[in-house]
C-alpha cells in the first residue's frame, strides 16, 4: 500500500502556501490544514527560516505565526491565477505612469517569464494580446516611484506626512497631512488627505510633489469619505473656474458610457433622468462636450451656459441648411 501522506519538501511549501494566504495562522490551524502536529508544524517553520523565509512566531491569545519582511526578498509561491496577474500587471506596468517602474517591470517579467509553465505562458499573451491602451490627447504625468511607495506606506499605517507642493500658479509650499488614499485615473496620481494646516480635506497630485518626508506621528482616522469618491468630484469639477451641473433625460448608464470616468460625475435622478456635473475653462467647450453625448440635456447651472447653448444650437442650425446665397440686388 502506497502512502499518500506529503513528505517533508511537499510540506514545507505547502506551509509557505498557507502562510502568504493571510497574515496570522496558530500552530493548531496550520497542523489541521496540513494534517499533521504542532510539533511538526514547529520543525517545519525552522526549515523555512533557515530557507531565508523570515517566519515570526507570537504568544498569547492572539498569538501565532506570520510570515513577516526580511532583509531580502524570499522566492515567493504563486498558483495559477495569480502567476498569470502577476505576469499581466508587469506587462501592462511597463507603459505606465510611475518613473523608473517601466524598465523595473521588463526585468521582472523576464524573470517570470523564464520560469512560466508552457500553458501559462500562452494565456498570459492571449490576455495581454487582447489589450489595447489608448493614449489621450495629453502626456501621462510621471510620478516618484519611491515617493509613490512611501505615501502608500503612509496611507496604510496611518502616519502624517510632510511634502512640497507646486500649485497650479507654480507657488511651491510645505504641506503637513494626514493621508488617506491613493487614486489613479490613468494619466495621474492623486492623494487624499487631511491638510493640518488648513483644517480640510485635499486632493494632491503626485506629480506635484517632491521632498515627501514620512513622520513617525500616526493619527486616528478620521470619519471620511470614499477616497475615490472624493478624488473623482473633485477633478471632475473643483479645479476648474466654471462649475456645471446638467439634467439629461437619459438613464445614468447610457450617459457615463459617453465620456471618460474622470472628466464627469453623473448621478441618477429617475430612471430616466440624471444628473452630470462637470467642470471647465471655457464654457462654449463645455457647451460642445456636453452636446456630443447624443442626449438630450437642460442646463442647471451656471445661468450662462444656457445662452451659450442657446447661441451655439443657432449656430448650428443654420449650418444644417447648407449654403446660404446672397440676395440678388
Amino acid at each position: 500500500m502506497t502512502d499518500s501522506s506529503p513528505g517533508p519538501t511537499e510540506r514545507v511549501l505547502a506551509l509557505l502556501a498557507l502562510l502568504q494566504q493571510r497574515q496570522t495562522w496558530s500552530g493548531s490551524e496550520l497542523a489541521e490544514r496540513l494534517g499533521t502536529t504542532t510539533r511538526t508544524i514547529r520543525r517545519d517553520v525552522d526549515r523555512l527560516r533557515e530557507l531565508g523565509y523570515p517566519v515570526n512566531a507570537t504568544q498569547g491569545v492572539a498569538g501565532g505565526y506570520r510570515l513577516g519582511a526580511g532583509r531580502a526578498l524570499p522566492p515567493l509561491l504563486l498558483d495559477d491565477a495569480e502567476a498569470v496577474a502577476v505576469a499581466v500587471s508587469l506587462r501592462l506596468a511597463a507603459g505606465g505612469t510611475v518613473a523608473g517602474a517601466s524598465e523595473a517591470a521588463l526585468r521582472a517579467l523576464a524573470k517570470l517569464d523564464q520560469v512560466l509553465p508552457s500553458r501559462l505562458r500562452h494565456r498570459v499573451r492571449g490576455i495581454h494580446d487582447s489589450i489595447s491602451t489608448l493614449p489621450g490627447s495629453a502626456a501621462a504625468e510621471t510620478v516618484d516611484a519611491d515617493a509613490l511607495v512611501a505615501i502608500a506606506g503612509a496611507c496604510r499605517d496611518l502616519v502624517r506626512l510632510e511634502f512640497a507642493y507646486a500649485a497650479r500658479s507654480g507657488a511651491s509650499t510645505r504641506r503637513r497631512v494626514e493621508p488617506y488614499g491613493l487614486v489613479a485615473t490613468g494619466r495621474r496620481w492623486y492623494l487624499m488627505a487631511y491638510d493640518l494646516d488648513r483644517d480640510d480635506w485635499r486632493t494632491f497630485r503626485l506629480d506635484r510633489l517632491g521632498e515627501v518626508h514620512v513622520s513617525t506621528w500616526r493619527f486616528t482616522a478620521r470619519e471620511h469619505e470614499d477616497p475615490v469618491t472624493y478624488v473623482h468630484r473633485a477633478v471632475t469639477s473643483s479645479p476648474y473656474p466654471h462649475q456645471v451641473l446638467v439634467r439629461f433625460r437619459a438613464p445614468a448608464a447610457a450617459v457615463r458610457a459617453a465620456y471618460p470616468v474622470a472628466a464627469v460625475s453623473v448621478e441618477p435622478e429617475t430612471e430616466d433622468t440624471c444628473l452630470l456635473r462637470t467642470g471647465g475653462d471655457d464654457l462654449a467647450m463645455v457647451a460642445v462636450y456636453l452636446g456630443v453625448a447624443g442626449h438630450d440635456f437642460e442646463v442647471l447651472e451656471p445661468p450662462e451656459l444656457a445662452e451659450i447653448c442657446t447661441a451655439i444650437g443657432t449656430r448650428f442650425e443654420r449650418a444644417g441648411r447648407g449654403p446660404q446665397h446672397p440676395p440678388r440686388s
